[in-house]
């Protein structure tokens, strides 16, 4: 049993294929690695959208003040384009969340 798949047993007491669904020790291994990468990219993405939440509120911010809209209608029309060119119709949804979580509290 390799070190992934003793750590694994000790945390959840399954076995690494019992915890991946895999049925070779060989796939468990590499599901396991593939996973912990997964996790490290969410993290980036999360801390990203953070990012990306704060800096629409500078901007927000600055247009209200010189007696602007908060949101950008034509803006949001662009970004959701990028989106769904770059991803397809998933895209698109994906798109109108960020927007969502960046447009701030109403």
């Amino acid at each position: 049993m390799n070190s992934t798949a003793v750590a694994a047993k000790k945390l959840t007491g399954k076995t690494l294929t019992e915890e991946t669904g895999a049925h070779t020790d060989e796939a468990a291994a590499l599901i396991a690695g593939a996973r912990e990468r997964i996790d490290s990219l969410d993290d980036r993405i999360i801390g990203l959208v953070q990012e990306r939440m704060a800096v629409s509120a500078v901007i927000q911010e600055a247009r209200v003040t010189s007696g602007g809209r908060r949101v950008n209608l034509s803006r949001e029309m662009e970004v959701l384009g990028q989106y769904r060119d770059a991803l397809g119709k998933p895209g698109t949804s994906l798109a109108m969340t960020l927007l969502e979580l960046c447009r701030g509290r109403v």
